[in-house]
């Protein structure tokens, strides 16, 4: 059965987002959602899943590179957390361990230090997560 999934990356200011399908494992970059200390708007992300209708929503969990917690750890449990509640749908923590770094990586060799801009970074992240968890499966 193929399944439409929507993954985020978790930030402060900022949430990464992506779509992808099962049959295939690859994602596609969507907007990034603003957001005020970690809370975005929540009627945006509602437009977003309404839009696509994803079966699964994957969040990117960031852990320091020998396993253990990092302080926004607690923050990315508790949005994922709020997503299920709010929207009833199943949410998947994925390790996004260098993500950001692939991304930066990746949008670099694109355009040089102009493409570099935050949502871009964020929406690739997002893509990542998803992609690794399409990997995973």
């Amino acid at each position: 059965m193929t399944q439409t999934v929507i993954a985020f990356d978790f930030g402060t200011n900022s949430i990464g987002c992506a779509v992808g399908q099962s049959i295939t494992g690859t994602a596609q970059g969507l907007p990034a959602f603003k957001a005020q200390d970690g809370i975005p708007n929540w009627e945006a992300i509602a437009k977003t899943l309404n839009e696509w209708k994803p079966n699964l929503l994957v969040v990117g969990l960031p852990l320091n590179m020998d396993g253990t917690e990092q302080p926004l750890t607690q923050r990315v449990k508790k949005f994922a957390n709020r997503l299920n509640g709010r929207f009833n749908l199943p949410v998947i923590l994925q390790d996004e361990r260098l993500t950001t770094v692939e991304a930066r990586a990746e949008i670099f060799s694109r355009g040089g230090y102009k493409a570099l801009k935050k949502d871009k970074i964020d929406s690739i992240s997002a893509c990542l997560i998803l992609e690794s968890w399409f990997e995973n499966q």
